[in-house]
């Protein structure tokens, strides 16, 4: 009820100031666990692409969005508890292993589950290469994939801004992939490497970034 609540609220002021144009939306499955996977320019991406989706999408959100202090810490306290996001714990041991743990625990329950492959915001644009948690989420949950581009989100909120700022801003859902050539190989780098370059490479076809560090492995396992 929480969720509904907000969502009443928060989209027509989203549509007021940020006036998205959404394609794709018949592309993400209406029910049953789904990856929607994006592109990741801005902070604002984990709230325009819940509110623009055909239905509930779960996001991991740092732990420190769920304590932050004064009108600033409720406001992003409220917003993502909201959305329905899980906090977790960036720098802690273990920590990529857990917010994986948690994505499945989402998908399992039939839930759509969204995530940055890159790991991070890209800070000039480009689109980095994929790390593989990704590919071990879709293999593990046997679920599908939608590849996600968003634009004009790195206006609205740069890095390091504070507030965000009227934007357009725009959002297409791609058409579902599924590895079923790849079924049950989830503990196989070389299969979740392949899962993983084929959904970034479906996202650079989606949001036309510059591919960047491509020709090298990505650290860290998610």
């Amino acid at each position: 009820m929480f969720y509904v609540i907000a969502r009443l609220v928060i989209r027509p002021v989203f549509w007021v100031l940020f006036r998205p144009r959404v394609t794709g939306k018949e592309n993400v499955p209406p029910t049953g666990p789904v990856i929607i996977a994006s592109n990741h320019l801005s902070f604002i991406d984990s709230l325009v692409i819940p509110t623009v989706a055909p239905r509930r999408v779960r996001l991991l959100a740092k732990a420190e969005y769920f304590t932050g202090s004064g009108i600033s810490g409720w406001f992003t306290r409220v917003l993502f508890t909201a959305l329905g996001a899980h906090p977790v714990e960036r720098e802690t041991h273990r920590a990529a292993q857990a917010a994986l743990d948690t994505a499945l625990s989402v998908l399992h329950q039939g839930d759509a589950f969204g995530l940055y492959p890159e790991g991070t915001r890209s800070r000039d644009g480009r689109l980095a290469r994929g790390k593989t948690g990704v590919a071990w989420l879709a293999l593990t949950a046997d679920c599908p994939v939608v590849p996600v581009a968003v634009h004009g989100t790195d206006r609205v909120q740069p890095v390091g801004a504070g507030w965000p700022r009227p934007a357009r801003v725009s959002v297409t859902f791609g058409k579902p992939l599924t590895f079923p050539e790849h079924r049950g190989l989830a503990g196989k780098g070389k299969a979740r490497r392949e899962v993983t370059d084929a959904i970034m490479e479906q996202i650079a076809a989606l949001s036309g970034q510059e591919k960047a560090g491509w020709g090298a492995p990505p650290e860290g396992p998610a």
